[in-house]
């Protein structure tokens, strides 16, 4: 029996789209109802993307198969502009504002109001101004962007999606660098804009987030639909099931916690910031043994990336201080002095730092590794492909072949392979910045796996993450950094949320 008292902004129907030798949507059928958040989940791989990118027009009608209908009329888009000018849009993880640019330039770029000839600036600042309060920003519209957090431009990235007729606002895990604050303030908004009618289809990987502001889920898996369940008729582990298709019982893999030796002491270490003109951590003291994870909690702007990667040698400032490997002291002043001292940095930043997008799977593997693959004159072919493919086999990457392009791949998969790219070098000392951001949750244990067992070889193990439940599921100890320094130590039977926190804001618990 049809349900006729349901009004649908959006309807996606037996959606195919398919790649060479992939099909990457198998029949997805996705609706949403008038004036609600709708959550888009599933694993990465899953065709959550690609399904967003027919919605745009990025893909464009005739490339793909099945119907779209905004507000009951059939849709045949052509492109982004054919999509925007029916009510869609779309903010992805990666912002793409102009940070040189004032952020009414931003909201107005392409479509900037015009007075005769010539643009009416002031009435582009007004307006701007205008849709900044609707989004909760007491900020003049002509400060340049570059000058914001990355919260308030996420939030600028929102009003400028408000400027038109917005009927489909779709955010493509937008939390996945705010701090506690700003996640906040962005729920808030959404719940503040589904008053005002705007439909809103939200994807991310976090749950809390999903269970506190989603009306309704709908669930991928392998290119097609799942289910669609109503928030409240769901908890985490039936969702995790639905996602996975299989009961995933424990987050965090189990193993023995034996620790070895002591491998890497930092003594009295501070770092001044050339760029920004001030100290950016001061008097650092640790240790790190070997088969350890030593966990590095804190809020944004803490110093845990500024600690991590000035051991690695990538951050651009001047450090005093002692930094010691297997009781020799040494001088790190590039990632090339890191790597000579067994030290591998998987950055937080995958998209710009981690991988080269123009080059093939294979290559982002074995470019950290040349100088070990390579003859008197030049790399020796045959070993470099043998060794990708061990990885490959090693780390469960599904891939159609190591000569695609690594941006053909999910970002957890991308993950492993930059994973492989530093287990090549067999590292002693390998850090971990926020690891599995924005990789879903069976993704997520592949890595944790792939984690223990480096350290079940004696590999000693820095992670840096922002999720509380990772840091207490995967390390022995916890050192949370305050304003550059470190507040506070736990050990990991002694760990809790409130305690981190209260750590993480500069107090005691």
């Amino acid at each position: 029996m049809v349900d006729v008292t349901r009004t649908w902004m959006l309807e996606m129907e037996n959606i195919i789209k398919e790649f060479p030798g992939i099909k990457a949507l198998d029949g997805v059928s996705f609706k949403v109802e008038k004036g609600e958040i709708h959550a888009l989940v599933g694993e990465n791989g899953a065709g959550k993307s690609t399904l967003m990118k027919v919605l745009s027009g990025v893909y464009s009608h005739g490339s793909y198969s099945g119907s779209i209908k905004v507000d009951g009329k059939e849709q045949r888009f052509q492109n982004t502009s054919d999509a925007e000018k029916a009510g869609i849009s779309i903010i992805y993880q990666e912002l793409s504002l102009a940070s040189n640019m004032s952020i009414a330039e931003n909201i107005f770029m392409g479509d900037e109001p015009v007075k005769k000839i010539l643009i009416d600036w002031d009435a582009m600042y007004s307006r701007a101004n205008e849709l900044l309060v609707r989004v909760g920003i007491q900020m003049d519209s002509n400060i340049l962007v570059k000058n914001l957090g990355i919260g308030l431009q996420q939030m600028v990235e929102i009003a400028k999606a408000l400027r038109t007729d917005n009927k489909i606002l779709v955010l493509d895990e937008p939390t996945s660098a705010l701090s506690k604050s700003e996640i906040d303030v962005l729920m808030n908004l959404l719940l503040a804009l589904k008053q005002q009618g705007v439909t809103c289809i939200y994807i991310s990987h976090k749950f809390d987030e999903i269970f506190r502001i989603a009306d309704s889920v709908t669930i991928l898996r392998d290119g097609k639909t799942i289910d669609t369940k109503s928030i409240d008729s769901l908890n985490e582990d039936l969702l995790i099931n639905l996602m996975v298709g299989r009961d995933l019982n424990q987050r965090y893999p189990q193993r023995e916690r034996v620790h070895g030796e002591n491998i890497l002491e930092i003594k009295n270490y501070s770092l001044f910031d050339y760029k920004e003109g001030k100290e950016r951590l001061h008097n650092i003291n640790l240790s790190l043994h070997k088969g350890e994870i030593l966990g590095i909690a804190g809020l944004m702007g803490s110093g845990r990336t500024e600690l991590v990667s000035s051991i690695f040698g990538a951050f651009y400032g001047k450090s005093e201080g002692q930094i010691i490997i297997d009781r020799k002291e040494v001088k790190i002043n590039s990632p090339k002095d890191a790597m000579k001292q067994g030290i591998g940095l998987i950055t937080e930043d995958r998209k710009n730092l981690g991988i080269f997008p123009v080059l093939s799977i294979r290559e982002n593997m074995v470019i950290a590794n040349l100088d070990n693959i390579s003859g008197s004159i030049m790399v020796n072919d045959s070993e470099e492909y043998l060794l990708c493919d061990q990885y490959v086999e090693n780390l469960n990457i599904k891939i159609g072949s190591t000569e695609n392009k690594i941006t053909s791949l999910s970002g957890g998969n991308q993950q492993k392979v930059i994973i492989g790219r530093w287990l090549m070098r067999k590292p002693k000392i390998l850090i971990l910045d926020e690891p599995t951001r924005g990789i879903d949750v069976g993704a997520k244990f592949e890595i944790y796996t792939i984690i223990n067992e480096l350290v079940a070889n004696g590999v000693a193990v820095v992670m840096v993450s922002s999720e509380l439940p990772e840091v207490m599921g995967m390390c022995d100890r916890i050192l949370v950094m305050h304003d550059g320094t470190i507040s506070g130590e736990l050990m990991h039977e002694e760990a809790t949320q409130e305690k981190i926190m209260s750590y993480a804001v500069g107090g005691r618990p």
